[in-house]
């Protein structure tokens, strides 16, 4: 059984920067892409950046690109999402999530991932 724990979250003006990361459980983390996922009141979970089981390929929302970016380290099964210029509309909880198989790379769709996080949430004030 895969678990996912995020860290990170907190309350930040506007133009902040905050680093979510994301911890894994199991010892196949390496063979699988990861993603960040976001969601805010009232509003459907959306795509926020993907990142290759390598990690040599990343992928972003155009929302985030520019401001945002994801890593890992495989060695120690962690996934981090570090954001940069925060906007209030960054406003969310912000979730990790592994990938269904070891090919789905780049996802968008949360149905392609199979395991998630709890969720850590993202406060952004003007």
């Amino acid at each position: 059984q895969v678990q996912l724990v995020e860290f990170g979250g907190g309350l930040v003006q506007a133009g902040g920067s905050l680093r979510l990361s994301c911890a894994a459980s199991g010892r196949t983390f390496s063979s699988y892409a990861m993603g960040w996922f976001r969601q805010a009141a009232g509003k459907e979970r959306e795509f926020v950046a993907a990142i290759s089981d390598s990690g040599a390929s990343t992928y972003y929302a155009d929302s985030v690109k520019g401001r945002f970016t994801i890593s890992r380290d495989n060695a120690k099964n962690t996934a981090a999402l570090q954001m940069n210029s925060l906007k209030p509309e960054d406003t969310a909880k912000y979730y990790c999530a592994r990938a269904l198989g070891i090919a789905t790379f780049p996802a968008r769709v949360p149905s392609r991932y199979n395991y998630w996080g709890q969720g850590t949430q993202v406060t952004v004030s003007s």
